[in-house]
C-alpha cells in the first residue's frame, strides 16, 4: 500500500524550489518589471509574451490561454506526470528526503530504491556511451555510419556499446557503490552460472527514457553473427521503472513538439525515430520491444488532448505488407474518437523511414509524413487491392467486403462520405444503393451492441459520447469599471494575505457582486481566511481547490500573478487603500439605504425611531469620510 506525501513536505519542497529555474528550462524568460518575469507561453502558440511568472509568490499564469498554477502544476502539464511524480522529481533536484505517511515502513525504502535504479541506469548509459568510442565498438559505429548517423546523432540519442566480457558493466557499477541486487532490479545485470554478469554483450544500445527524461532501460541491437543472445533486438526486462507497454522511445524528445503541433508520428524502430527527428519530423516515437498498444495510444492522447476533446492527428508509418495492413486494421477497430484523425504513411517499396532517408534524403522523409493517407481510406483501399475491379464479379465481392468496414465508422456524416468515395474507388454507379447498404449495416451493428445510432449529432467534428459541457461561471472582464475595486481587493488578499489581514476577512459577503468574485471570496473564508497564516503558492493552491468551477479557478490563478500597480515598499499602503475604497463603496450603499428609510419616517409620529436612524446615519457618514481619506492616496482603482 502506497503512502501519501506529507503536507509539510509538499509545502517545504515548493518553498525551496525556485519556480523561475524550473520554468526557465522550458521558456525563455525576461524581466517584466517588479516581481514579474514573462515569456512566450509553452501551452499555446503566441507571438507576444503573455505568460507571467511571479518568483516571490511561486506562481505562473498565462493571460492568453488562462493556464496557471504553482511549480507542481507546471511540471504536471509540461511533462504530463502525476502530482506525486512532480513532488518526487523536485525533491530529487533538491536532495530532499520525503516522509511518506501511511503505507507501512516499506514506502520510504521503495522510494529510495526507485531513485537508486534511476541512478544506476544513468551511470550505465554514461558507461555505454563512453565505450562506443573505443576500438572494440567499431562494428557499432559502422552500423550507425552506414545508416547516415554521425557522432552528433549518436550523442543526441545517447547511443552506446555493450562491450565484450561477461561482467564488465557489472564490475564498473559495483565499484561505484551499487549493489548487485540494485543492478538486477534495474535489468542491467543478472545471475550467471559463476556469479553476476551483464545482461547485454557486444551490442549497439539505445537508452530508453521516461517522459521526464530519466533513463529507465535499454534497447540492444545484434551486430555479430556469432551473437548467441536470442533475437535481433533485446530490451531491458520488465522492472519497477521499465514497463514496455507504458514507454515510447523518443517521447522525452518529442513530447513538447507533439503537444504544440498536435501531431504524433508512430514508427517501428529506434533508427526510424532517429531518421525522422534528424529529417525535421520532431514528433516521431516508437514502441520498445512490443507492439504499439492501447496504453501507448493513451500516452499520446494525453499529449494531444485539449480541454478533454481530442485535437490533432496520429500518423502511423506502417509497412505496406500484410503485417502493416493488419496493424492498420487494429488501429481502425480501436478508439473511433481518434480513428477519424488517424493517418497512415507508407513509403515507396515498403521502405522504413531510416531506409528512405538513406536512399532519398531528409526531404523524402518529410514528404512521407506530408502525403499521409487517412486511416479509413488506407484500410478500405488495402482490401480493394485484393479484388479484380475490372470484372463485375470482382466489384460485387469488393463491395461485399468493404461495406461492413465502412459501416464501422461511427460518425454518420463521415460514414456517408466514405460510402460515396467507396463507389468511386470500386467503379459502382448506384451511389444511393451503396449508401443505403452502409447505413443498414451500421444499424445492424448498433442493434447488436444493444443501442441505436444517435439520431442527430451536435457537431460533425465532436467525438462520440462527448460529455455535455457544464454551464460555468462567466469570466469577469479585467477592465470592467464596475468591478475594478473588487478585483483589486481580491488580488491584494491573494498576493499579500498578511497585509490584507482581518480587514479583508471582516468584509461583508455582499461586498462582492460578480459570481466569480463571490466564489473566490467564499473559498478564502472556507480556507480559514487570511488569518490562517498561509501565503504564496500554498495559499493560492488552497483557494483554487476551494472553488469547483474551472473558470473561477483560472481567475484565481490570474489574480495571483497579475502585477500590482505599486512598488514592493508601498504594498501596505496600496492594500489598505483598495480595502478602504471597497469598504467605502459598501458603506455608501448603507448610507443611501438609511437616508431612504429616514425619508419614510415622520419625526413627529415616531421621534425615537427617527432619532435612532439619524444617529446611525451620522456615524456611517463619519466612517465613510474616514475610509475615503484612507483611499485618497490610491489612484490605481
Amino acid at each position: 500500500m502506497a503512502g501519501r506525501i506529507s503536507d509539510r513536505d509538499i509545502a517545504a519542497i515548493r518553498e525551496r524550489t525556485r519556480i523561475e529555474d524550473i520554468v526557465g528550462e522550458y521558456v525563455s524568460l525576461k524581466r517584466a518589471g517588479g516581481d514579474s518575469i514573462k515569456g512566450l507561453c509553452p501551452f499555446h502558440d503566441e507571438k507576444s509574451p503573455s505568460f507571467h511568472v511571479r518568483p516571490n509568490h511561486g506562481l505562473y499564469h498565462c493571460f492568453g490561454c488562462g493556464e496557471g498554477g504553482d511549480v507542481y502544476s507546471f511540471l504536471q502539464k509540461m511533462d504530463h506526470i502525476s502530482f506525486v511524480e512532480a513532488v518526487e522529481q523536485l525533491a530529487d533536484r533538491l536532495n530532499y528526503t520525503i516522509s511518506y505517511e501511511g503505507g507501512g515502513p516499506s514506502v520510504q525504502r521503495d522510494r529510495g530504491t526507485r531513485a537508486r535504479l534511476i541512478a544506476a541506469n544513468a551511470a550505465a548509459q554514461e558507461f555505454y556511451a563512453a565505450r562506443l568510442r573505443e576500438p572494440d565498438a567499431q562494428a557499432a559505429r559502422d552500423y550507425l555510419t552506414e545508416r547516415n548517423f554521425d557522432g552528433a546523432a549518436a550523442l543526441q540519442f545517447g547511443c552506446g556499446y555493450a562491450p565484450e566480457g561477461w561482467d564488465t558493466l557489472t564490475k564498473h557499477l559495483m565499484s561505484k557503490g551499487f549493489e548487485f541486487k540494485e543492478l538486477e532490479a534495474a535489468g542491467l545485470s543478472k545471475e550467471g552460472r559463476r556469479g553476476p554478469i551483464d545482461r547485454f554483450h557486444r551490442r549497439l544500445l539505445w537508452p530508453i527514457r521516461s517522459v521526464s527524461g530519466d533513463v529507465i532501460g535499454f534497447g540492444a541491437r545484434k551486430l555479430f553473427d556469432d551473437d548467441t543472445m536470442p533475437g535481433k533486438y533485446v530490451n531491458t526486462p520488465e522492472t519497477i521503472l521499465y514497463k514496455k507497454s507504458q514507454v515510447l522511445f523518443g517521447l522525452d524528445l518529442a513530447k513538447r513538439d507533439i503537444a504544440k503541433g498536435h501531431q504524433a508520428v508512430v514508427v517501428e524502430g529506434y533508427t526510424d525515430v532517429m531518421a525522422m527527428h534528424l529529417a525535421g519530423v520532431k514528433t516521431a516515437v516508437a514502441s520498445c520491444g512490443t507492439a504499439f498498444g492501447e496504453e501507448h495510444l493513451a500516452m499520446l492522447r494525453r499529449l494531444l488532448m485539449d480541454d478533454s476533446y481530442f485535437r490533432g492527428e496520429i500518423i502511423y508509418t506502417f509497412d505496406g505488407d500484410a503485417a502493416g495492413q493488419a496493424a492498420a486494421m487494429k488501429a481502425f477497430e480501436g478508439d473511433q474518437k481518434m480513428a477519424g484523425q488517424t493517418f497512415v504513411a507508407v513509403a515507396p517499396d515498403g521502405m522504413d523511414p531510416c531506409d528512405l532517408r538513406l536512399k532519398s534524403g531528409d526531404t523524402a522523409v518529410r514528404d512521407l509524413v506530408a502525403r499521409r493517407t487517412p486511416m479509413f481510406e488506407f484500410v478500405v483501399k488495402s482490401i480493394l487491392t485484393e479484388h479484380d475491379l475490372d470484372t463485375a464479379e470482382g466489384r460485387v465481392e469488393a463491395l461485399r467486403r468493404t461495406v461492413p468496414v465502412v459501416a464501422q465508422i461511427k460518425e454518420s456524416t463521415l460514414r456517408d462520405s466514405y460510402a460515396n468515395l467507396l463507389c468511386g474507388w470500386v467503379g459502382w454507379d448506384d451511389i444511393p444503393s451503396v449508401r443505403r447498404r452502409v447505413r443498414d449495416e451500421a444499424r445492424k451493428r448498433a442493434s447488436t451492441r444493444g443501442s441505436s445510432p444517435a439520431p442527430k449529432r451536435r457537431q460533425a467534428f465532436e467525438p462520440d459520447d462527448a460529455p455535455a459541457l457544464p454551464v460555468g461561471v462567466v469570466r469577469p472582464r479585467p477592465n470592467d469599471p464596475a468591478l475594478t475595486t473588487q478585483r483589486a481587493v481580491l488580488k491584494a488578499a491573494l498576493q499579500h494575505p498578511g497585509v490584507a489581514g482581518s480587514i479583508f476577512d471582516s468584509l461583508p459577503s455582499d461586498s462582492f457582486t460578480h459570481p466569480a468574485y463571490v466564489m473566490i471570496r467564499q473559498a478564502m473564508a472556507d480556507a480559514g481566511g487570511t488569518s490562517k497564516g498561509l501565503g504564496g503558492a500554498e495559499w493560492i493552491d488552497v483557494v483554487s481547490k476551494g472553488v469547483d468551477d474551472v473558470t473561477v479557478a483560472s481567475v484565481v490563478s490570474e489574480l495571483a500573478v497579475e502585477p500590482m500597480p505599486c512598488d514592493e515598499d508601498t504594498v501596505p499602503r496600496y492594500v489598505n487603500g483598495v480595502l478602504a475604497r471597497l469598504q467605502e463603496a459598501w458603506v455608501g450603499e448603507q448610507v443611501a439605504d438609511l437616508k431612504s428609510k429616514l425619508q419614510r419616517v415622520s419625526p413627529a409620529a415616531s421621534p425615537d425611531e427617527y432619532t435612532s436612524l439619524f444617529g446611525d446615519l451620522v456615524a456611517l457618514e463619519q466612517y465613510r469620510r474616514q475610509l475615503r481619506e484612507q483611499a485618497v492616496g490610491d489612484n490605481s482603482v
